[in-house]
């Protein structure tokens, strides 16, 4: 349903909802643009493993009452598949626009929440 093609190498289904159950999605116009940008910067696929999340499924995952994931403003990015270490992306994202972002041991979470923030849960 939501295989449409919303910017050189993106797809608005790639933001959908995870949720079995739902296939609803909302992507902030300035996360997308910064997402491609990273995306021409890296030139290799994001692969998203978190996007747009129904209340539900933000529950489910445990992540925060107030997370941007359910606004459509915030990301997670599997680093497996970025040709730079966690630290170097971080430097590159925040260049790019981003103004959250949260370092992992397997993913980075980018964000537009409008201030700087930073975290860091790796173990």
């Amino acid at each position: 349903m939501n295989n449409i093609q919303i910017s050189k190498d993106f797809n608005l289904k790639e933001f959908e909802c995870t949720h079995p159950d739902h296939q609803h999605v909302q992507i902030d116009e300035q996360l997308l643009e910064n997402l491609q940008q990273l995306r021409d910067f890296l030139n290799v696929p994001l692969i998203i493993t978190s996007a747009y999340r129904c209340e539900e499924r933000n529950r489910q995952v445990g992540g925060s009452k107030n997370s941007l994931h359910k606004q459509g403003k915030a990301v997670d990015i599997l680093l497996s598949t970025i040709p730079v270490d966690i630290d170097d992306l971080e430097e590159i994202a925040e260049r790019l626009g981003f103004d959250g972002i949260g370092k992992y041991n397997t993913f980075i979470h980018l964000d537009v929440r409008g201030y700087k923030a930073r975290w860091d849960e790796r173990v």
